[in-house]
């Protein structure tokens, strides 16, 4: 009797252990060793740029720390302001420091939000957002 009541202790105790298994050691956490992406644009972070004539407005985007190894996913959105339909995206894959887009389609005479985020591909919760507003003449 003493024996199946330590088998089946023994049991309870490795069930309930199991699942703790494998969480130190087995898979490295690749956000814990990821620089922070910093990055700068021009137009600037934050700007609220003077109207222009357009057609097209030319963004780039700089990433100022190290990039992650298998690079960064860059999405670029354009609305007019107080909408949430956009009137361009673009969204690219880069492994370079610096990438530059050209935003198109912009309407007249309204102020626009240009919205940016670059996610590292390896570590989706390593990532930057930033935002500016311009205007076409």
């Amino acid at each position: 009797m003493k024996k199946l009541l330590f088998t089946c202790l023994a049991l309870a105790t490795l069930a309930v252990s199991m699942p703790f298994c494998g969480k130190k050691g087995g898979t490295s956490d690749s956000c814990s060793t990821e620089k922070t992406l910093t990055v700068t644009t021009s137009p600037a972070n934050g700007a609220n740029e003077a109207a222009a004539p357009g057609p097209t407005f030319p963004l780039t985007v700089t990433i100022g720390s190290t990039l992650p190894t298998s690079g960064v996913t860059i999405q670029v959105k354009a609305r007019p302001d107080g909408v949430s339909t956009t009137f361009f995206t673009e969204e690219r894959s880069s492994t370079s420091a610096s990438n530059s887009f050209t935003i198109t389609g912009t309407p007249a005479s309204t102020t626009c939000v240009v919205e940016i985020t670059v996610t590292s591909k390896t570590c989706a919760t390593n990532k930057w957002t930033g935002s500016y507003r311009y205007s076409r003449k």
